[in-house]
């Protein structure tokens, strides 16, 4: 059986790739960009037609951290439409076994109560900082929906909380934020300058270690009847952006203080999400500690540094 993975050289398809001989029974199919263009609904046929998948897992989109979600919000929100519509439209042409679609938690409204649930995702606006591609992502949610009521399509959506690992973009500008804050201080530190930190730090946020976000995914590919069509993936613990970066100052040995430009955006303050579902379909699972996925995260970094996306 064969898996096809949309998006699978990035952060998330490689951490899939690093596992998939956990996974002996499926043949993994990871494409990227280079591949096929997915707003292009003729490529986006074509790659199907000739690969002919038994399952998707679609992790392309458009991605990036708080500024150019700000600065960019047009293309944003206009390649992920297309991305996504053309995968699920070609998914049901296909008669595609089972899709699991990557949402995230950045796309929830931004004044609601916590901790926010699946059900609250279409209850207000998101924040204004990333409207663009949240908007575009809840269009998936909706199409994802609409084929399961309509057609009885095992189509799920999964949203994870912010993601970071080895393969990340750790470009300083369009980056997520750990992965931007791992490659300003690694220059901090070899050029013995300030570490600084864009906003308060005080903006609370929940990290899914890439791994175990691609673990999951596969747990969700292989478990049947799943009754809701999105389901949270985090665990439970909020970190501020001070105590991120605090973490990564000491896995760097750098030993000046962190200087913060409060000028900046913070973004939206907290986003803290409940992981109730997803503990009710596998109670066991153990996510990875962020001490230890950022000490692994730098450690890939460093290692690949010059062939790296920076």
């Amino acid at each position: 059986m064969k898996i096809l993975i949309t998006g699978g050289t990035g952060l998330v398809g490689s951490a899939i790739k690093k596992i998939s001989n956990r996974y002996p029974k499926y043949s993994f199919i990871f494409i990227s960009s280079k591949d096929c263009d997915l707003t292009d609904f003729q490529e986006t046929t074509q790659i199907f037609l000739k690969l002919n998948p038994d399952y998707v897992i679609h992790l392309a989109a458009n991605v990036g951290g708080l500024f150019k979600n700000m600065n960019q919000k047009v293309k944003m929100f206009e390649d992920n439409l297309m991305i996504n519509y053309n995968v699920v439209k070609c998914c049901h042409a296909f008669n595609i076994k089972k899709l699991v679609a990557v949402l995230s938690t950045c796309i929830f409204p931004d004044e609601v109560s916590y901790p926010i649930t699946e059900e609250m995702l279409h209850q207000g606006p998101p924040h204004v900082s990333n409207e663009g591609y949240a908007y575009a992502k809840r269009m998936l949610e909706i199409h994802i929906k609409k084929y399961r009521e309509e057609y009885n399509k095992d189509f799920v959506c999964v949203s994870p909380c912010n993601v970071y690992g080895p393969n990340d973009n750790f470009n300083l500008e369009e980056s997520h934020v750990i992965p931007a804050i791992i490659h300003k201080c690694y220059l901090a530190k070899k050029n013995n300058t300030e570490f600084i930190l864009k906003g308060t730090g005080k903006a609370l946020r929940q990290f899914i270690y890439s791994e175990d976000l691609g673990e999951l995914i596969l747990k969700i590919l292989e478990k049947n009847n799943i009754s809701y069509p999105n389901i949270i993936l985090s665990p439970k613990k909020e970190y501020s952006i001070k105590e991120v970066a605090e973490n990564i100052k000491e896995a760097f040995n750098y030993r000046k203080e962190i200087t913060l430009e409060t000028q900046y955006s913070n973004g939206q303050y907290r986003k803290n999400v409940s992981n109730q579902k997803l503990l009710s379909l596998f109670p066991e699972f153990k996510f990875t500690s962020l001490e230890y996925g950022i000490r692994e995260t730098i450690s890939w970094f460093i290692n690949n540094y010059n062939t790296c996306r920076r």
